[in-house]
């Protein structure tokens, strides 16, 4: 079966990769620049995409060491300290034992495990058990990217979550690390906006006008929509211009939301593609998700249920303290409003976008909650 031209999950290749030409050559002339770049965007606009776009074009590929981490799932430094160094021996690993080994004489308060698996390919890694001290650990892991034969760029997804780490000293900390590295640029992507504003732009706070800052906008509609016609040509199927306009108003041009869709669609597909068959997508992608969306809606406490149900019905609003909004869908107070809002927040249940506006992170569970309440 031919690859599914629209991918979900990871990158694939520049064949599969939408646009933003200009947002790619931005972020490379930045890390050739030797600048450190923020990049902010909603949930599956397509940060981590770009990035590893970037990372997959000649300028980058072929003179620097790359190394991508998503920190979202960490919870301390120590986790911190064992995704970069892991990342870092994965990049390592086709360069052979010798640079696998450069790596470990600077690092030296871990213990290696080197071997070779079943076909002969190299195999390093180390634990969390490993980690004694993850401050002096992460001090030599900076201390390789230093002396690295290559220039490294090192991209941190979802970079807010060291914020939330015990170790209070972790933004301080690497900020320090970052300002005196001068043989690597970073890249601090995230996507909870007021809290990635909060560290880069406010004056007290260590990372504050450290880097130069990209809000990520969606894909155009003329190119996303040549992508898709293109697509769907090339596997001799047929798709309307209307129809691709269609999904990318109903998700406001975000990425992941659109290629979930015309996923399924593509499948579904036989000559043409219909609006009928785009709408079984979409009910298809709630009903596959029914079940995670039920645990998520039971599993907050009622006042958050509320105004998420709220939300849902209003798709976005500013002001959701107003006696408006309260006295329209009854909530308890402006006060517990605000705690719930900021336990959603907290929890990435929902977001602020950069014009003040609320609105459920996930639209697809924004769609569910509209069609439970009899609104979709």
């Amino acid at each position: 079966m031919n690859q599914n031209p629209f991918v979900t999950s990871g990158y694939v290749s520049s064949e599969y990769f939408c646009d933003r030409e200009q947002e790619s050559a931005e972020v490379i002339i930045d890390v050739e620049g030797r600048n450190n770049k923020v990049l902010i965007s909603p949930r599956r606009m397509g940060k981590t995409g770009l990035i590893l776009h970037c990372f997959n074009q000649p300028e980058l590929r072929d003179n620097y060491y790359c190394f991508f981490i998503d920190i979202y799932p960490t919870l301390n430094l120590s986790d911190f300290v064992v995704l970069l160094g892991n990342k870092i021996c994965e990049v390592l690993k086709p360069k052979g034992k010798n640079a696998i080994e450069a790596f470990c004489r600077i690092v030296r308060s871990l213990e290696f495990r080197i071997s070779f698996d079943s076909l002969g390919q190299l195999e390093a890694s180390f634990g969390l058990g490993d980690i004694k001290d993850p401050q002096r650990t992460l001090d030599e892991i900076f201390s390789y990217i230093n002396s690295s034969e290559k220039r490294c760029v090192v991209a941190i997804d979802e970079f807010q979550q060291i914020s939330k780490y015990p170790e209070t000293h972790t933004e301080a900390l690497l900020r320090t690390h970052v300002q005196h590295c001068t043989n690597a640029s970073f890249i601090f992507a995230g996507s909870q906006r007021h809290m990635l504003q909060n560290m880069f732009f406010s004056a007290s706070k260590p990372f504050y006008h450290s880097a130069s800052v990209m809000s990520l906008k969606p894909i155009p509609l003329e190119k996303y929509s040549e992508f898709v016609i293109r697509h769907f040509n090339e596997a001799g199927k047929q798709i309307a211009a209307k129809d691709i306009e269609y999904v990318y108003e109903l998700f406001e041009g975000h990425t992941w939301y659109m290629q979930s869709v015309f996923y399924l669609a593509y499948y579904m597909t036989i000559d043409v593609c219909t609006c009928e068959i785009i709408q079984k997508a979409i009910q298809k992608k709630l009903d596959d998700n029914g079940e995670i969306y039920e645990a998520i809606y039971y599993g907050i406490p009622e006042k958050q249920r509320e105004l998420l149900k709220a939300l849902a019905c209003e798709g976005k609003f500013d002001k959701i303290q107003s006696g408006v909004f309260i006295k329209k869908y009854n909530l308890p107070s402006a006060s517990s409003v605000q705690s719930a809002a900021k336990r959603l927040l907290d929890n990435d249940l929902i977001t602020i976008e950069n014009n003040g506006l609320y609105s459920i992170s996930d639209r697809f569970l924004s769609m569910w909650l509209r069609q439970r309440l009899g609104r979709g």
